[in-house]
């Protein structure tokens, strides 16, 4: 356990007597602004019990006369060396050090585990978060695009005349999943191989069921797929159910063939048979090939996000 220079502050390791505080703290900073993190119990739950992850080492928080003000959360990815860093630190108490201090505390933990990079993604417009991680020794990696689409402008594609055809996921195909997903994103920027009992975990959260995942097939075979999650009531714009676009990939032996397209549409075209009025996803700007293919199905900007990236000495 630390203290801080203001004796009042405590930085620690969390502990499940924490969860209540934890969630308050996320629900008090969701409200006063947009985070991006969880926010619901469940939700939270469902983050702090995924595979490969110990919350009671990974998960670093700072109080303030037994409340949890803030937190720094370690996700360690060793199939490509890094460690990914997520911290919420409550308006309220910023600019007070609590963020550097959790960042020493995450640092040690990722560099235990044999990370050998640190990466951070924030708004591309937080200010003070760039000022932070400049001055912490982080440097600009690369830049990811959020996208949002209205489904009532969206043009679906008739079904029968695609050239290959689509069917859900199935129970019990979640390995083939898993290897169809590592084979399409082999190599990309920032993504950690999955294991088996990572995308069973996904499948199995609420929003995520083996129905949301489209295959394209030819002969029994996948060689896309379009994984999409629902959020009934969530607001991206007002009074609209928002769902996602989580994945998408193409094998790369069937690529320039419009094969992701007719995944895309798929996905699209399922979200709609839910209810799902408006759809985002988040792509890297470098993908010219995916960026190429959102904006043709009628997604545009909404924001932009930017990854940071530090060597762990």
């Amino acid at each position: 356990m630390t203290e801080m220079s203001t004796p009042a502050y405590i930085v620690k390791n969390f502990h499940p007597d924490d969860f209540s505080s934890y969630v308050e703290l996320n629900v008090e900073a969701a409200h006063l602004a947009p985070t991006g993190h969880p926010a619901s119990p469940q939700a939270l739950s469902e983050e702090l019990g995924r595979p490969n992850y110990l919350p009671e080492q990974d998960l670093f928080i700072a109080e303030l006369a037994g409340k949890v003000i803030g937190y720094m959360d370690v996700r360690a990815e060793l199939g490509i060396g890094r460690a990914v860093l997520d911290c919420l630190v409550h308006p309220e108490h910023r600019k007070k050090g609590l963020a550097t201090e959790l960042f020493h505390h995450a640092s040690r933990r990722a560099r235990e585990q044999g990370a050998r990079v640190a990466h951070v993604n924030i708004p591309e417009d937080n200010v003070a978060a760039r000022a932070l991680l400049s001055k912490l020794g982080f440097r600009f990696a690369r830049r990811f695009l959020n996208l949002t689409l209205e489904l009532s402008e969206a043009r679906l594609l008739d079904q029968e005349k695609v050239a290959l055809p689509s069917r859900h996921l199935q129970r019990g195909e979640e390995a083939e999943l898993t290897r169809i997903q590592n084979r399409c994103f082999a190599a990309t920027w920032g993504y950690n191989p999955n294991t088996l009992e990572e995308i069973v975990y996904r499948l199995k959260l609420a929003g995520s069921s083996p129905e949301d995942v489209i295959l394209v097939c030819r002969g029994n075979a996948p060689v896309a797929y379009c994984w999409t999650l629902t959020s009934p009531g969530a607001s991206a714009a007002a009074g609209a159910n928002v769902g996602r676009i989580y994945m998408l990939g193409v094998d790369p032996d069937y690529r320039g063939r419009g094969i992701g397209k007719q995944a895309l549409l798929a996905g699209l075209a399922h979200l709609k048979s839910k209810g799902i009025q408006v759809v985002e996803l988040t792509v890297d700007s470098q993908n010219t090939a995916a960026c190429a293919l959102y904006q043709s199905g009628g997604f545009r900007i909404s924001s932009t996000s930017a990854w940071h990236e530090k060597a762990l000495d």
